[in-house]
């Protein structure tokens, strides 16, 4: 049986990969920490730090990860932007941002998986990490949109259109960070799938 499945009276993960999950849900922390305020939604590093989860981790570690980090803090641990915490961040205008890290991570592990034997891992990366992007804009937009009462446009206005240039910037370092790890040698996890 591969390392990291079920075992009879063994965890799901490794003791390996359940310390790269912890490491990858505090660095997203860290990278929540250092904020640039812009009305609602805050700039933050946090986009690289999913991206760089989703291209390193396999897709259940990847999502672990930030399930982990969600966790924290809506259990009172001050790991979002502005060392917040609480249910109120996660069901906050802002929530669906922390909610779309969930689901990009895990779409950008299965994408660059299933695209890298066709188009090589450059390009699979790009992909994964534009479409990882695109949920996090998708659900940050519709929950800004809710909580807040805005307009779709004034959601995207306000929620997505001050960030793309700087998120496209995130995903490619995060995709040079992750080539330059893997050229090195540095083994995460597993990287099969």
């Amino acid at each position: 049986m591969r390392e990291g499945t079920a075992k009879r009276g063994r965890s799901y993960f490794s003791v390996r990969e359940i310390t790269v999950i912890g490491l990858f849900a505090a660095m997203i922390a860290a990278s929540a920490w250092i904020t640039i305020p812009l009305g609602t939604v805050p700039i933050t590093l946090q986009v690289f730090a999913v991206l760089l989860a989703g291209l390193l981790l396999r897709p259940v570690p990847a999502l672990a990860a930030i399930g982990a980090y969600l966790l924290l803090g809506a259990a009172g641990v001050p790991v979002f932007a502005n060392f917040a915490s609480g249910m109120g961040v996660l069901l906050g205008p802002t929530g669906g941002y922390l909610f779309g890290f969930a689901a990009a991570a895990l779409l950008v592990s299965l994408i660059c998986r299933a695209l890298v034997s066709k188009i090589g891992q450059l390009a699979a990366d790009a992909i994964g990490c534009a479409v990882g992007i695109v949920v996090i804009y998708l659900l940050g937009w519709f929950q800004l949109m809710m909580v807040l009462g805005l307009s779709p446009s004034a959601a995207f206005v306000a929620g997505v259109a001050p960030f793309i240039a700087l998120d496209a910037a995130k995903a490619v370092v995060a995709v040079g960070v992750a080539a330059s790890l893997r050229r090195a040698g540095v083994a995460v996890v597993n990287s099969q799938a």
